[in-house]
């Protein structure tokens, strides 16, 4: 049997920690528990109410979000709290009970044009995943049901699945008006239906992030925790809205050069050398004060 282990990542709150495990630990549902007495459907919930410090559990996905009481620090605990996550989750007791009937929440998708003119973003009423996934062949799509259906339809060049919307970027043979409804009525139906999106055994991290996922955000230098920090904040929600992500790679101290990964609509777009150079690179010399700074992409 697997071990789970569990990395513990920081939120724009300092109050509010992640335990994040290299497993799903729901079945793409969402739990928030406020008192030991609501938490009657999480065991694990309940347990962890025990600790005197702890205000608010939420469970989805791959992790755990615990609030804290200002009685403590999370430095100063949040070990111990990650080894009880991670031996309560390894025992194989109930992380929490779910509905076992179908939800009959109407499902809608809207497409959105991006920034790629191969790419275009459908957007869900429902969270999708607790990450992002790229798929870019039908041989690397084995983690997705959904993503393998799509490859499927002989239009489909690659897929982008994030937490509640979908890239897809099609072959130069089609055209979007031709297919556009044909993709949206796919993806209502498949995600109405219930079928499984994201594999319950899919890594945690997209396939172009692996080798990254086992360097923590404080294993960085410093520099590079800055620019984490500024594309979390300032740059990704605004890739996302062009339906595609981007992710940290490396920051080389002596070169001064930063490399990043465009996923989704932003991998291959014509637009996406322009908004490097002229948006985030310009962003990361002026918030850091080094104008002998370069930003270099790697498509995903």
């Amino acid at each position: 049997m697997e071990t789970t282990t569990i990395s513990i990542q920081k939120t724009s709150n300092p109050s509010i920690l992640k335990f994040e495990a290299d497993k799903f630990l729901t079945n793409h549902e969402s739990f928030e528990f406020d008192n030991i007495d609501e938490a009657k459907a999480s065991p694990l919930a309940q347990e962890l109410f025990y600790l005197p410090f702890i205000k608010k559990v939420y469970i989805s996905g791959n992790f755990v979000a615990l609030e804290r009481f200002d009685i403590v620090e999370w430095e100063d605990v949040q070990d111990e709290v990650a080894e009880q996550i991670a031996n309560y989750i390894n025992s194989g007791k109930l992380v929490v009970s779910e509905s076992t009937s179908p939800k009959n929440t109407p499902v809608t998708v809207y497409a959105e044009s991006t920034p790629n003119p191969t790419a275009l973003k459908f957007v869900v009423n429902k969270r999708l995943g607790p990450t992002s996934y790229e798929f870019v062949s039908a041989e690397d799509a084995k983690y997705s049901p959904l993503a393998t259906e799509l490859f499927h339809l002989p239009f489909v060049k690659s897929v982008f699945i994030d937490e509640n919307f979908i890239s897809i970027t099609k072959h130069d043979l089609a055209d979007w008006n031709e297919i556009t409804t044909e993709l949206r009525d796919f993806l209502k139906n498949y995600i109405e239906s219930g079928k499984e999106i994201i594999a319950a055994n899919a890594p945690k991290a997209q396939k172009q992030a692996e080798q990254e996922a086992a360097v923590t955000f404080e294993n960085h230098d410093d520099i590079s925790k800055e620019i984490i920090t500024i594309l979390d904040e300032y740059v990704k929600p605004a890739v996302a809205n062009d339906g595609g992500n981007i992710e940290f790679r490396s920051y080389d101290p002596q070169s001064k050069v930063v490399k990043v990964v465009l996923q989704g609509a932003c991998s291959g777009c014509p637009s996406s050398t322009f908004t490097l150079k002229n948006g985030i690179e310009n962003m990361l010399k002026e918030m850091l004060k080094d104008k002998d700074l370069t930003v270099e992409a790697i498509n995903g």
